[in-house]
């Protein structure tokens, strides 16, 4: 039996990257995505707005059908970029149905069929942003929502034989990065010297971390969060020498500060 694969936002970038590894991998692949994919390997497409969870999760039943789909990545997101302040209420919604909402309603379409099958994988994006980032609100707060839904997902599903976990990208190079970050750049060059392995990922390395998440091999491991950030989530390095500038939580303070 040939297993399937949903990806959403599999049509460029790093969608396109974990839609092509899946296929290597041996799956049949659906590219959910507003437009078409812009790859030249075969997979199947549904067209999907994903900023309407419902509309989405029934168009996606419907492609589907009887197909056996044992693994799902939600990796389509949106990340307006307005401070805290600043972003409206609207806009936050417009964030959570897509990141989050889709996500919810699209698993609660598949998980049928992994049940059945007493097989599954479920794959987030999520993003070092998760962690804190500036002018990323709604996309941080989206992204750190993943966390505890993976959590409470591996408990509930745990005993079905699915596994769900997020895999948070860093730096990674796609056509969106390469837009915002030239080459030459002074301020590119800041960001790549930032990164603690010294270069910017790319799509393939978020790939390599999600077909090990979609594996057989990945039975024993679930609900967990994986950064594959070259290691911007443990700190960024200063460009003049100073020590790097650490993620810290709550604990590393004295209780006075709590």
């Amino acid at each position: 039996m040939t297993e399937w694969a949903v990806v959403t936002g599999g049509n460029r970038n790093i969608g396109a990257g974990i839609a092509r590894r899946l296929t290597e991998d041996g799956f049949q692949v659906i590219v959910a995505s507003r437009t078409p994919p812009e790859h030249d390997f075969h997979a199947a497409y549904v067209p999907l707005d994903l900023a309407d969870p419902a509309a989405s999760a029934a168009a996606l039943a419907e492609a589907v059908g009887d197909r056996p789909v044992t693994r799902f990545v939600h990796n389509a997101a949106i990340a307006p970029l307005a401070p805290g302040a600043e972003v409206p209420v609207a806009e936050l919604a417009r964030v959570y149905a897509v990141n989050v909402g889709a996500f919810v309603a699209l698993t609660q379409v598949l998980l049928p069929s992994m049940r059945r099958l007493g097989v599954g994988r479920i794959v987030a994006i999520g993003s070092r942003a998760a962690l804190g980032k500036e002018g990323r609100t709604a996309y941080a707060a989206s992204k750190a929502a993943l966390s505890g839904l993976v959590r409470t997902w591996a408990l509930e599903l745990g005993s079905d034989g699915i596994t769900v976990n997020v895999v948070a990208p860093g730096p990674v190079r796609t056509s969106l990065f390469d837009a915002a970050n030239p080459p030459g750049d002074p301020m590119t060059g800041k960001l790549m010297h930032g990164v603690p392995v010294g270069f910017i990922g790319t799509p393939d390395d978020i790939a390599h971390a999600v077909s090990f998440f979609a594996s057989d091999a990945a039975r024993f491991v679930t609900g967990q969060v994986l950064f594959v950030c070259g290691g911007t989530s443990i700190a960024f390095k200063e460009p003049d020498g100073r020590p790097p500038v650490v993620h810290r939580y709550a604990a590393d303070f004295p209780a006075t500060r709590r």
